[in-house]
């Protein structure tokens, strides 16, 4: 009897998640627009309120730097809830891309410039007083755009490579992540007490930080995604332990705690790229084995 060849049966067919499904991430990129708003409307009150009652402008200014911090969490449930549920699509991505330029653009821009530039006096007279704030303006305004030409690069982008790919198990973002140059704002901010920065020594450094991160955001450096972290996925009791003393530090010590997690983020690509710097030009040469020298 001749051997008969096993039907090659189709796999299962994957079940197309239901339209109401599609609306929970929504509703996340919606939280992300309005926190964007609120922390705009908080910056201008802070803004207002700073001549009359400072201690009332910092609140202000903290509720602002608190909303973006929100927002980046807001935006990282987004996506994570959108790939879980298989529930990615065109209009998502783009709604979400729209309301990243208002959120992590828009607000921490105009934050930048309220909180950092706006109420610089020390001894400068009037005119290097107004040149700085020209430059404050100038600072402000390169976050923004070079924020927002960052997600248009990576709307267009493919299979985008970072100048310096690392493993090619992990998965990469090309320049660092606007989020991540939003959130470095807010923590300063909050790490200072959200008082507004009235002398130009740390107004200057301000500014300084506020060019650093506009260059990495438009930059080709490598950054991790955290894509390929599945909390799903069984993990070492290390791992745990890790994550919870991550998460009682953020409660116990928010103000220090969030400005080191955002400042080792945004180091972690320079450090990087430095480490490839040397490696191309300090080569390291493995020591010959001693078997195969010739005596």
């Amino acid at each position: 009897m001749p051997d008969i060849e096993p039907s090659s049966a189709p796999g299962p067919v994957r079940k197309r998640p239901p339209r109401a499904a599609y609306a929970l991430p929504t509703l996340f990129t919606a939280g992300n627009i309005f926190l964007g708003f609120l922390s705009i409307v908080r910056s201008i009150h802070g803004t207002l309120h700073f001549t009359t009652n400072p201690s009332v402008a910092a609140s202000d200014f903290e509720v602002a730097a608190k909303t973006i911090g929100l927002a980046a969490a807001s935006d990282w449930l987004d996506g994570g809830i959108a790939r879980l549920t298989n529930t990615t699509s065109e209009f998502g991505r783009e709604l979400d891309s729209l309301a990243d330029v208002i959120s992590f653009g828009l607000a921490p821009s105009i934050l930048a410039y309220t909180w950092g530039v706006e109420f610089v006096n020390g001894s400068l007279g009037p005119g290097l007083i107004d040149q700085f704030r020209r430059a404050g303006t100038f600072f402000a305004f390169a976050f923004l755009v070079c924020g927002a030409m960052r997600l248009a690069r990576f709307n267009i982008s493919k299979n985008p490579q970072p100048r310096n790919p690392g493993k090619p198990n992990r998965k990469y973002f090309v320049g660092l992540p606007i989020p991540a140059g939003a959130s470095m704002i807010a923590a300063v901010v909050y790490a200072l007490d959200s008082y507004p920065i009235t002398d130009i020594i740390p107004a200057i450094l301000w500014l300084m930080l506020l060019g650093l991160l506009s260059f990495l955001m438009v930059s080709t450096w490598r950054y991790w995604s955290f894509k390929d972290l599945n909390l799903l996925r069984p993990r070492t009791p290390l791992i745990l332990i890790v994550i919870c003393a991550v998460i009682y530090a953020i409660f116990q010590w928010s103000q220090p705690v969030l400005l080191i997690l955002a400042a080792v983020y945004v180091g972690s690509g320079i450090f990087i790229r430095l480490g490839g710097i040397i490696r191309r030009y300090f080569p390291h040469h493995p020591p010959p084995n001693p078997e195969t020298q010739i005596g």
